[in-house]
């Protein structure tokens, strides 16, 4: 059986945004040490560590003089490479493990592995080649669809929607003739997702379950609990805590699903960290994601993941630093803050990012209240006062 490993020790983490930023403000609540190995010169997570390894995720000596200080290390997102976590699994405890991660950054191993465990998934099929792509389809079961590169794709990246058959050929060359997957849309209520934890030990967690709302192929909004049926919501939350099992998961994992019109849900895909629809687990649950992805790393007790408000959390984007915000000589400029601040319930996290850019992640505001009804309210005032479109949506 694994080791607790106490308060005071080191703990490492490969990856320096505001995932890895979230992680060490919570290891160092609990009075770990944080080193962060991150290529990256002035990433969120560094600002915070106790220690910033500046190299990148495959050189030696930073490996190594991370393996040589930390009891255990975690990754904040699933494209650090899988001989980086195994290098340091000869050291050190990892989690989660590289072969776990490995499913996690391919969407063909992804499906193929959910598909063989019997999770449902959306019907799609594998694109590799050019012969793939013109010849796949011909009877219209996968399209209207979306293709996706296998690789590297997030936040609406590598995506391309084709309506026929004959369109799937120039969405593959277009996004480099790498392998893909075409996934046939589904006529769906909501998406949804669900954070599971999950220790060595096999014991396991979830929170309720997050319904989401995208805007632009990015994450906008939260809304926890979800509003959806009791009797899915479970089955949401059951089938989360199977995928981390058939994975021998060690770690926090988000499973984002669809749930269909007809009741179906379908696996979208997963991700072997914390997740920005779990944002709202920071204010408004008993444990946070990230204090459960420490806990886990140092094999301590899971904490428990009851919800004590209704949330709803807004993803704060670099647009609003331009649109409707932007100064007199038409330059970036930061909101107003104080108005957001006098939301009632509104919790405001900024991730340090001094560049503000269309599209990329800031911050996020969280609204905390007693009911439901009064967090989608909040969550509308802060979109007004941001700028972001979609508050009348809620």
């Amino acid at each position: 059986m694994p080791t607790p490993i106490a308060p005071g020790e080191w703990l490492g983490l490969l990856g320096g945004g505001q995932l890895g930023r979230m992680f060490a403000m919570a290891a160092q609540s609990l009075g770990f040490r944080v080193a962060v190995l991150d290529p990256g010169s002035d990433g969120p997570a560094a600002a915070v560590a106790d220690r910033h390894i500046h190299a990148d995720y495959l050189d030696p000596a930073g490996l190594a003089r991370l393996a040589g200080l930390v009891r255990a290390a975690t990754t904040e997102f699933e494209n650090v490479p899988a001989d980086a976590l195994e290098y340091l699994a000869r050291q050190c405890r990892v989690t989660p493990s590289a072969a776990s991660v490995a499913i996690a950054q391919d969407r063909i191993s992804e499906k193929t592995f959910l598909a063989g465990h019997g999770v449902a998934v959306a019907p799609f099929a594998v694109i590799r080649t050019r012969d793939d792509a013109c010849g796949i389809d011909r009877g219209g079961t996968l399209v209207p669809g979306i293709v996706k590169s296998a690789r590297l794709g997030y936040d609406g990246k590598g995506q391309r929607r084709v309506t026929e058959a004959a369109e799937v050929l120039a969405a593959f060359e277009s996004l480099g003739g790498v392998p893909c997957v075409l996934e046939r849309f589904i006529d769906l209520a909501c998406e949804i997702s669900v954070i599971v934890a999950r220790r060595e030990r096999g014991d396991a967690m979830t929170w309720p379950v997050a319904e989401n709302l995208h805007r632009d192929g990015i994450l906008d909004v939260s809304i926890v609990p979800a509003r959806v049926a009791p009797h899915l919501a479970q089955r949401a939350r059951d089938i989360a805590l199977g995928i981390a099992d058939a994975l021998d998961y060690r770690g926090v994992l988000c499973v984002e699903m669809f749930v269909a019109r007809d009741g179906a849900i379908l696996c979208n895909e997963i991700a072997p960290r914390p997740h920005n629809s779990g944002h709202w687990t920071i204010d408004a649950s008993i444990t946070s994601q990230f204090e459960q992805q420490v806990r886990v790393l140092a094999d301590l007790p899971l904490g428990r993941t009851d919800a004590h408000s209704a949330a709803v959390m807004v993803n704060v984007l670099g647009d609003v630093w331009w649109t409707g915000n932007a100064g007199d000589n038409g330059g970036a400029q930061a909101p107003d803050w104080a108005r957001v601040l006098a939301i009632p319930g509104a919790k405001l996290h900024l991730y340090g990012k001094s560049d503000a850019r269309h599209g990329r992640k800031m911050g996020h505001v969280t609204c905390v209240a007693a009911t439901q009804g009064e967090a989608i309210a909040a969550a509308r005032a802060v979109k007004r006062v941001l700028g972001v479109p979609g508050a009348d949506a809620l």
